[in-house]
């Protein structure tokens, strides 16, 4: 009588972590193993109810047999993945995108993957997975199928791939169940966790969890979404969209298990060439064609892109013109240099963002030199007009370092804090091996009563709720004095005088601009930092928090905005000896 009435009960014991349960003569919970005794009582049901409460019993009892080593149904790895790529597209389409993002871009990418890659959408999948796990890679058959169109599957491939059951990569599996106990293993979740290992990932872009990150980017780049690749990682970071341990949100039916772990659970963020690096590989895999052209009125276009930094780093908005006169000098406003083609030599970068942000750099070294001396001396004479209040206010570059370093301070203190307190293990124990199971339900028990505890002693105080998505992580407001607004500010301190838009500062200093190979060069900031000037470095730390990069890959970025600016001429072989880090004065614009 014991056992029907605890055997929907099938939470571990506090004590000892087993799972047999009897019932006191008070009607209470008990441990048959340690005779804990917990608070849990019997449920009593009325005799009006007991028939129909009987037959549901019974044919749950029914269904609860059926389980196998409560592993769940047999599933693959892409439909892991396309439920995870479903939740971030989701996430995505929640900030506003395009509607034709998740159901007709994305879609038709990850189904243009799945068939390319033989995890869906052919008759023949087991082949290829047996064909991995016997031969190398020269032995594979050459004869996979292709698309005739980018943007959609034709009626007869997608014919082949719902001939079974039902269309999707779940479809192919369910069919092949007479031979899935051969490659069902005993330590994995899923049918084809074992055969996913890094040397094939790279030789046959099996899925990873950036990869769906890359996804994702790639279908905002169709679109030509005001979304870049940096804002994506900031919105995965901040939790906007879900990345870490997206797992713990799979169906009850996908028992997460053995090696499929290590597949499905990431400890760090990815960065943005990593993430870069992903979609060249997918759109040379996939054979992409050209994305659409990104013109003048694209918001990726550098014109429009900078002034969204300009307005984030607080920055008066007559700089914007200077920009436009930069972008147009260099060239990279242009269409050719911007539109992505997969399957152009060599490769166009897609770093729009980074892009944008050397070039408004390169304008601020224009127009105030920041050579630690220029840009101070002209300070005092903005502050003296300033103290008249005559007409509009001068732009004032030492209030606005004050203001800018003291707001940098303080959003670098709360990163530091959130990645202090960030939660890379899931609340929902995973499990390598049924051996190890008690283990882990006993250690993940006592992690959290110690984090209760330390909670209670530290007097820790909670963290504030989430703040909702937003493209702009500084704020100002011109009436606030600890965060002035000096957006409407005029650049005339730093104009000749009586002119329109003739610059005061007609030199221009940068660093030797030799181009070198990317195999040889590892970053030059590292050796030229103890020579760059300060104020340089500090606005080469803003930009780089904001866009959530590296300050070496900015500072590189740059150079190649400089390379353009002044047309130097370079050779292409590295040399021998170590370079002379100098800083060099020309002509300005």
């Amino acid at each position: 009588m014991d056992e029907e009435d605890t055997r929907d009960y099938r939470e571990p014991c506090a004590q000892c972590s087993e799972v047999t349960w009897g019932i006191t003569d008070e009607g209470k919970f008990y441990c048959r193993s340690c005779h804990n005794v917990i608070e849990k009582t019997k449920e009593v049901t009325t005799a009006d109810s007991f028939t129909a409460n009987a037959r549901i019993f019974s044919i749950s009892k029914g269904l609860r047999k059926k389980k196998k080593l409560e592993q769940g149904r047999e599933w693959y790895l892409c439909e892991g993945f396309q439920f995870i790529l479903k939740l971030q597209a989701d996430a995505i389409q929640a900030l506003g995108v395009c509607p034709q993002f998740k159901d007709e871009i994305l879609c038709n990418l990850w189904r243009r993957y799945l068939q390319k890659s033989r995890q869906g959408y052919t008759k023949k999948p087991l082949e290829d997975m047996m064909r991995i796990s016997k031969v190398s890679e020269s032995s594979q058959s050459s004869d996979s199928q292709s698309l005739d169109g980018w943007s959609s599957l034709s009626e007869s491939e997608l014919e082949e791939g719902q001939s079974d059951e039902n269309s999707g990569p779940a479809s192919t599996s369910r069919s092949r169940s007479p031979l899935s106990d051969d490659f069902t293993s005993v330590c994995s979740g899923s049918v084809d966790g074992r055969f996913h290992r890094p040397q094939r990932q790279r030789a046959r872009m099996l899925l990873s969890m950036p990869m769906t990150l890359a996804f994702c980017s790639m279908s905002l780049l169709w679109l030509r979404e005001s979304i870049t690749l940096s804002e994506l990682l900031r919105f995965v970071v901040e939790g906007h969209i879900p990345y870490i341990n997206v797992y713990q949100s799979f169906p009850e039916e996908l028992k997460l298990y053995g090696k499929d772990t290590h597949i499905f659970r990431v400890d760090s963020f990815p960065s943005c060439e990593s993430i870069q690096q992903h979609i060249y590989k997918i759109a040379a895999f996939l054979d992409l064609p050209r994305f659409p052209e990104i013109t003048e009125n694209c918001v990726l276009h550098p014109n429009i892109l900078c002034i969204k930094y300009l307005m984030e780093a607080n920055l008066p908005d007559e700089i914007h013109s200077y920009i436009w006169r930069v972008v147009k000098r260099t060239g990279m406003g242009e269409e050719a240099s911007l539109t992505f083609d997969p399957l152009a030599k060599p490769m166009i970068p897609i770093n729009y963002d980074i892009k944008a942000a050397s070039i408004v750099i390169v304008t601020l070294k224009l127009i105030f030199k920041l050579d630690d001396e220029f840009e101070w001396s002209l300070s005092n004479d903005a502050e003296s007009v300033n103290r008249n209040k005559e007409g509009v206010e001068i732009f004032n570059f030492r209030k606005w370092y004050k203001t800018m370093k003291q707001a940098l301070d303080k959003a670098n203190e709360g990163v530091e804090e959130d990645v202090a307190r960030y939660m890379w293990q899931c609340k929902k124990p995973i499990f390598y091996s049924s051996k190890t199971r008690s283990v882990v339900v006993k250690r993940k028990r006592m992690v959290v009563n110690l984090q209760q505890q330390f909670k209670k002693l530290t007097g820790s105080v909670p963290r504030t709720p989430q703040q909702p998505p937003s493209s702009f992580q500084f704020t100002w407001d011109e009436e606030s004095q600890d965060k002035p607004c000096f957006h409407g500010h005029s650049l005339r301190a730093f104009l000749k005088e009586g002119a329109v838009c003739d610059l005061l500062n007609t030199g221009y200093w940068h660093t030797a601009l030799k181009q070198c190979r990317k195999e040889y060069c590892k970053g030059h900031l590292q050796l030229e930092e103890p020579h760059l000037p300060r104020s340089y470095i500090f606005i080469l730390n803003v930009f780089s928090f904001m866009l959530k990069v590296d300050s070496a890959l900015l500072h590189a970025e740059v150079h190649e905005t400089e390379r353009l600016l002044l047309k130097a001429k370079a050779p292409t072989t590295p040399s021998g000896k170590r370079r002379r880090r100098v800083l060099h004065l020309i002509p300005c614009l």
